[in-house]
């Protein structure tokens, strides 16, 4: 269950950090993608709303990605 976890000893911390960033900034492009495109279709978009989903989303992301991710690998001992 914990693969590649940030708290395994043989995970590669800045590795695993550096993944786990690039996958929340990849999420929080998503959501707020998703965020403009669903206010434009009601004919307003509320730029709060946006960017507080879109923080939540990546703040969610970096501590799903404290199970483990599969872009940091695991050091041969």
């Amino acid at each position: 269950m914990l693969k590649n976890s940030v708290f395994k000893a043989s995970v590669n911390t800045k590795e695993w950090a550096k993944a786990a960033a690039i996958r929340a900034v990849k999420t929080m492009a998503q959501a707020a993608i998703a965020g403009i495109g669903a206010a434009a279709a009601m004919g307003q978009v509320d730029w709060s709303y946006v960017l507080s989903a879109s923080v939540l989303a990546g703040v969610l992301s970096a501590l799903t990605s404290v199970v483990g991710i599969p872009e940091a690998s695991e050091k041969e001992e």
